[in-house]
């Protein structure tokens, strides 16, 4: 049971009163939601994947049954790895029956990321794909099974290839176990979800949400957005980040409604799809809106005839992203959070339109906002400093790494996002650029300082340091600084994803732009100044670079 929670006992106390939390856990809404709409369609993806909430009930019960069989107990972490496929509702409702507390990691975890990943949370038990997109996560579990002497337990959801080893898959279970029936008490306050997250030092962080966390965050999202039971949520993100897990599919869930998901973004595809599922509305980052509109723009024929709102998150919204939309009868919604913080300002719907990217938006009912200086004092309206959160939907730590979560949490409950804003008068909330070495590529968040880490001992690299390129799609691309041991012979862009994958990094932390630099600019400390690599490069850009 993980009990290392940081929780402020006042706000406790204040959330239960104002019924901001309640006693539910989400197992208790997901038992309530198959109960009552049994035949409904809960989930569909672009695969030929269709289930209704009873059939994932059944389906999650037998694999629930298995794991406790296997020794899952209520607090236990399972860990999950699959691709943007309904049946991960299967597994996450399993866990949740069971009371384990569910820990979604990338599709693109390797082995070494699996290893450090799994340890660090110390998961129970594992469940995965056999095969997708050339990737054989089945082999990747056994490659390091033996690395991880928390894990009991391994099943694999053979959709695509057979498992070829004798792991358990999903079909024995469901073949082999009831489901089911009695289920281990659960805490609202409890641990519910772990979800790793990239930090400026190196490793990701593993944030803890809690029941009543996510909860909360899904019900003001839902209300925020005007949503109800017959709206359908379109979601092409991955299911391992909150906007893919939980305003994908627990939002659907607090509404009675249906989610419709797309394992890999194609911008054609997804307007058909979304069309023939009669998709209302959608929340991820701007790049999956910005090609669905750009790619209408060129083909007439293309249009959406359902949707109706697109929130987006990530990065701030170009006016001219705004208006293009309109255009098309979208509206498009600023959504501004963190994993950590899961979301806390949005843009109301009939401001989306006269605000036009002007404000990131005003913070949803129940929860506070500031912007204060470097010693914490609240800053007046217009004056620029970091943004601070405090609510009911605010994760409550850090896994094992106090020092961490005191570092962005404080005894008050605020929690330090390390972005810059200001706010004005009525609240609204700007965010122009932040303090942490992190950058954010299509939505996803990246730790610069792990680049550099992962590129010491390159040959011909004597140095290197990381910052964020512009980009109209992605908002940011990976652009890398390179001082040479010999400035005749500077490691190029292909050597160093080279030593990357000899080292097996993964492909999301390659640098996609290499400049050779002298010598890379530091503070007297050591600190990189990556704010002036940011103006060489818009300088380098400008003389013609790309």
């Amino acid at each position: 049971m993980i009990t290392d929670l940081k929780i402020n006992e006042d706000q406790r106390k204040l959330y239960y009163e104002k019924g901001y939390w309640t006693q539910d856990s989400i197992r208790d809404v997901w038992h309530r939601q198959a109960a009552a709409f049994p035949d409904r369609e809960y989930v569909v993806d672009d695969h030929g994947s269709r289930y209704t909430y009873g059939e994932i009930d059944d389906k999650a019960g037998r694999i629930a049954s298995w794991l406790a069989a296997q020794g899952v107990q209520a607090g236990d972490v399972v860990t999950l790895q699959f691709p943007t496929w309904a049946e991960f509702c299967i597994a996450y409702v399993a866990a949740l029956k069971v009371g384990a507390v569910i820990h979604p990691v990338a599709r693109n975890y390797n082995e070494v990321d699996l290893e450090y990943g799994m340890n660090l949370v110390g998961s129970r038990a594992f469940l995965c794909a056999t095969f997708s997109h050339n990737v054989d996560y089945e082999a990747q579990i056994l490659m390091v099974r033996d690395a991880i002497p928390s894990l009991k337990a391994i099943a694999v959801l053979d959709r695509v290839a057979p498992s070829h080893s004798d792991l358990p898959t999903f079909d024995d279970i469901y073949g082999a176990w009831e489901p089911m029936t009695e289920f281990p008490p659960v805490s609202a306050d409890d641990v519910a979800c772990i979800l790793p997250t990239s930090g400026t030092t190196g490793k990701p962080k593993q944030a803890m949400l809690t029941h009543n966390n996510i909860l909360f965050s899904e019900r003001a999202f839902t209300s925020g957005l005007g949503r109800g039971e017959h709206d359908v949520m379109f979601m092409p993100s991955p299911l391992n980040h909150t906007t893919g897990f939980f305003h994908g599919l627990i939002s659907p869930l607090l509404l009675g409604g249906r989610a419709v998901l797309q394992q890999d973004f194609r911008a054609a595809e997804a307007i058909d799809l979304m069309n023939a599922e009669g998709v209302t509305w959608s929340m991820s980052a701007t790049p999956f809106i910005f090609d669905m509109l750009n790619i209408m723009e060129a083909n007439p024929d293309l249009s959406f005839t359902t949707l109706e709102v697109f929130a987006c998150g990530g990065a701030p919204l170009p006016p001219s992203l705004i208006e293009l939309a309109g255009r098309h009868g979208i509206l498009l919604c600023e959504i501004y959070g963190s994993t950590e913080s899961c979301p806390h300002v949005y843009v109301p719907l009939d401001k989306c339109t006269e605000w036009n990217g002007a404000w990131s938006g005003v913070a949803f009912e129940g929860i506070e906002v500031r912007v204060v200086d470097e010693m914490g004092r609240e800053l007046p309206a217009g004056a620029q400093g970091e943004e601070i959160s405090r609510g009911p939907h605010q994760f409550v730590g850090y896994l094992n790494e106090p020092d961490r979560t005191n570092e962005a949490l404080d005894d008050e409950g605020w929690f330090y996002s390390g972005d810059l804003g200001y706010m004005d008068e009525e609240g609204r909330l700007r965010i122009n650029g932040r303090k942490k070495e992190v950058i954010i590529r299509g939505g996803e968040n990246i730790s610069a300082r792990e680049i550099d880490d992962d590129l010491i001992g390159c040959p011909g690299l004597a140095c290197s340091a990381t910052i964020g390129m512009p980009d109209e799609r992605l908002g940011e691309r990976i652009c890398t600084f390179v001082s040479p041991t010999d400035p005749t012979h500077p490691p190029t862009q292909e050597e160093l994803i080279a030593y990357l994958q000899s080292r097996h990094i993964a492909k999301r932390l390659w640098p996609e732009r290499v400049e050779v630099i002298d010598e890379i600019p530091v503070t007297a400390t050591g600190k990189v100044k990556r704010f002036i690599l940011a103006q060489e490069l818009k300088a380098r850009m400008e003389d013609g670079g790309h």
